[in-house]
């Protein structure tokens, strides 16, 4: 049985063959898919679930924030880095009728 990355590589390749798409090692299960950025695929990753990954892997959460700020959100390797997608709430507002 293949692993999640390697299921992920073996997509990759297929859907985007002329493309190097670069992934976050370690981040696999929190790997949404390929975002297009100026006709450049990036990979896509759902940052919450990047800092549960971290946390599983013993960090607290402090420490997971600040290391996927400095050393994986801030990692620049080129126009083919990946991007980290922090998902949109939708908070309901209570208006006051007598406005």
């Amino acid at each position: 049985m293949k692993t999640k990355r390697e299921q992920i590589d073996e997509w990759a390749s297929e859907a985007f063959p002329e493309d190097e798409i670069l992934f976050a090692d370690g981040f696999e299960d929190a790997f949404l898919g390929v975002a297009m950025q100026f006709n450049n695929p990036i990979a896509l990753f759902d940052y919450n679930k990047c800092l549960t990954i971290l946390q599983k892997d013993g960090m607290n959460y402090n420490e997971a924030e600040e290391y996927m700020q400095y050393n994986v959100v801030g990692a620049y390797v080129g126009k083919n880095t990946p991007a980290f997608l922090l998902k949109f709430k939708n908070y309901e507002t209570s208006r006051n009728t007598n406005d």
